[in-house]
C-alpha cells in the first residue's frame, strides 16, 4: 500500500504545485476557448486543481459542454498506465548508495522528521529512509492536505477524470510530458542537500503549509486564477522556506514553453480539451498569453 500511495501522491503533489499561484488576463475564469489562427474548430483550455473532488465541476459554467465539443483530451501526463508509472517512479525515488538522512540532517532534524512521518504515515525513517527528500515532502504535503480537507479531497483528480471520460468515448488522450519528464523536475532538479533543506523547513513550519493550503482552497473555489498566480508569486519577507526563481521557472515557465511548441499541431489535428494545472494558465509566461502571441484568439468562458 505504501508504494501505491507514493505513486499517487507523487502525481497529485506535482500537479498540486501546478496550481499554487498579475497577469494580463482580463478575467479570472478557469475555462478558456482557443480559436482562430487556422483552427477549423475551437479547442478549450481548463485549469485544474489536482486534489479537489469531481463535484467541483458542477460549479464551472460550460466546462462539460466544452469537453463534449472536443475530439481528444490533452493533459500534463497520460495517466492511463499507472503500473508503468509506479515502476519508473520507484526506480528514481531512492537515494544513491552511501547517502542517508544521517548524512543530510542533524540528529535533531532527523528525529523530528522521523516522528512526523510516523505520526502522519505510520512509518518512519526506518521504513522510508531510502526515499529522496523531495518524495517525502510530497507524501507529507498530500497527507496533510487530505487531513485538512477530507470532504474536499478526491481519490480521482480532475485530470484523471477527464482522461477516463475521453477513453470511454474512444477519444485519444495525449500527454504533454512523459513520466520521466515529471520525475526529472520533481525528484532530480534539486540537489539532495537542497531537497533535505526544504523538507526539514516544511516539517518545522506546518502552520505555513496550512496557511498556503487555505489560501489555495479559497482562490481555486472562487475560480480566480489571478489570486492563484499571486499566491505563487507572493514573496513573504519572513518566509522560512522560499523557492528560488530558478526553481519556480523549472516548475512552470520552462514547461509552458515546451507545451506551447506542441499545442499548435495538437489543436490543428483535432479540437482538444486541454486540462492542466491552473497555474500554467495566467502570467506573461502562461499558456493564455503564449497562445495569444502565437496568433490564437483566447477568450474566457463564463
Amino acid at each position: 500500500m505504501i508504494i501505491k500511495k507514493i505513486v499517487l501522491s507523487l502525481a497529485a503533489f506535482f500537479m498540486l504545485l501546478s496550481c499554487t499561484g498579475a497577469s494580463k488576463v482580463e478575467t479570472g475564469s478557469l475555462l478558456w476557448k482557443v480559436s482562430g489562427n487556422g483552427l477549423e474548430q475551437p479547442s478549450f483550455l481548463f485549469g485544474t486543481h489536482h486534489l479537489v473532488p469531481i463535484s467541483f465541476l458542477d460549479s464551472v459554467s460550460g466546462v462539460m459542454d466544452a469537453f463534449e465539443n472536443t475530439e481528444q483530451t490533452v493533459g500534463e501526463l497520460d495517466m492511463s498506465n499507472m503500473a508503468s508509472m509506479q515502476m519508473k517512479i520507484m526506480n528514481e525515488s531512492t537515494m544513491p548508495s552511501g547517502v542517508s538522512y544521517d548524512s543530510l540532517l542533524s540528529p535533531e532534524d532527523a528525529a523530528l522528521l522521523d516522528s512526523t512521518l510516523i505520526r502522519l504515515l505510520g512509518a518512519g525513517l526506518k521504513q522510508l529512509g531510502t526515499l529522496k527528500p523531495a518524495l517525502l515532502s510530497n507524501l507529507i504535503s498530500v497527507t496533510l492536505y487530505q487531513q485538512y480537507y477530507p470532504s474536499l479531497s478526491s481519490g480521482k483528480s480532475l485530470d484523471q477524470y477527464f482522461q477516463e471520460e475521453a477513453l470511454k468515448r474512444t477519444r485519444p488522450v495525449i500527454g504533454l510530458e512523459t513520466t520521466e519528464d515529471q520525475i526529472s523536475v520533481l525528484l532530480n532538479s534539486q540537489t539532495l542537500d537542497r531537497q533535505a533543506e526544504l523538507l526539514v523547513c516544511m516539517v518545522k513550519h506546518p502552520e505555513l503549509l496550512k496557511k498556503q493550503m487555505d489560501e489555495l482552497q479559497v482562490a481555486y473555489h472562487a475560480q480566480n486564477i489571478h489570486a492563484l498566480r499571486a499566491l505563487y508569486e507572493k514573496e513573504m519577507p519572513d518566509d522560512p522556506c522560499p523557492s528560488t526563481e530558478k526553481e519556480k521557472n523549472t516548475l512552470n515557465g520552462d514547461r509552458n514553453r515546451k507545451w506551447l511548441e506542441q499545442l499548435p499541431a495538437i489543436m490543428k489535428e483535432k479540437p482538444s480539451f486541454i486540462a492542466v494545472g491552473c497555474l500554467h494558465l495566467p502570467g506573461e509566461e502562461g499558456l493564455i498569453e503564449g497562445l495569444k502571441e502565437l496568433g490564437y484568439r483566447v477568450e474566457a468562458v463564463n
